[in-house]
């Protein structure tokens, strides 16, 4: 009997599961090396008494071992962190097969809601490496002009809400035309019903960030403040033009941000909080 998609995908994660528990072991054992051979280097360092050619040249050989026993625990880490990114792709993959097949759970928008949150905070962090610099859709980075969001992908669409009037709404992408440069994208609120589908032309669709940036490493990631954005509105599903009050202090922070709201005096909101993922360079709404 063939296995189900369902078993199939399982047990995908499975394999990748018993390698992480298999990494992070490696880990620890690396990272025990790397902590010795530091403190080796500390204590050579620390009895220095002169400045022969043979001291020189043990402390030498101690930091080229020191760099070395990092480089090999960063490798681990870097691969464990690799599978993680595997499962995410093997459920999501697995997620849009049930959709396609018409499987479509029914998730309240409370729900909803927390599951954005969630997937905004476990998005990827971006850790380069020496003079690696963030690469496109890392934090505030536009994609490149030719990119093509994928399948499954979160975008900030511009969609009719009623006649003469239209909104930018988050929502997944369902499939991509190459000939006719038109996303097929569903209202994350809306897929249960067909009212949620959109057919929009590419420049319709902003792709969200792939990954976090890191505000004590790539500071020029992310929107400094005073930037005009478009920002997912808490608790909704619709971007608003707004300022960034503040951005991230660290990875684990979200940007402060002033939404614009008339029924205040000053012409904004009272600062919000807003996930990385949710804050994207300010868009025109354009025709069709």
């Amino acid at each position: 009997m063939p296995f189900s998609a369902d078993a199939i995908a399982a047990q995908q994660v499975q394999e990748r599961l018993k390698s992480i528990h298999q990494l992070v072991q490696d880990i620890e054992k690396k990272r025990h090396a790397s902590e010795q051979g530091i403190n080796n280097l500390q204590k050579a360092q620390d009895a220095q008494d002169d400045k022969n050619s043979h001291t020189q040249m043990k402390l030498k050989n101690l930091y080229k071992s020191a760099i070395n026993q990092a480089e090999q625990e960063e490798e681990s880490i870097r691969a464990a962190l690799q599978k993680i990114a595997e499962i995410r792709n093997i459920r999501n993959e697995r997620r849009i097969q049930a959709r396609n097949a018409g499987n479509k759970e029914s998730i309240r928008q409370g729900a909803w809601m927390k599951m954005l949150s969630h997937s905004a905070q476990t998005l990827p962090l971006f850790v380069g490496k020496i003079n690696e610099k963030p690469p496109a859709l890392c934090g505030a980075i536009p994609a490149h002009s030719f990119y093509v969001a994928k399948v499954g992908d979160m975008v900030a669409a511009l969609v009719k809400v009623t006649e003469g009037e239209e909104n930018w709404i988050l929502a997944e992408v369902v499939s991509y035309n190459q000939h006719t440069n038109k996303y097929e994208v569903d209202d994350i609120l809306e897929e249960q019903n067909e009212k949620g589908r959109h057919c929009l032309s590419k420049r319709r669709v902003v792709p969200l960030p792939l990954m976090r940036a890191n505000p004590e490493t790539d500071p020029s990631a992310l929107f400094p403040q005073g930037t005009i954005v478009m920002a997912l509105f808490p608790q909704t599903s619709c971007f608003y033009k707004a300022i960034v009050n503040k951005p991230p202090a660290t990875h684990m922070e979200d940007y402060e941000i002033l939404f614009e709201d008339q029924t205040y005096q000053e012409g904004y909101s009272p600062p919000l909080l807003v996930a990385q993922r949710y804050v994207i360079s300010v868009k025109q709404k354009q025709k069709s």
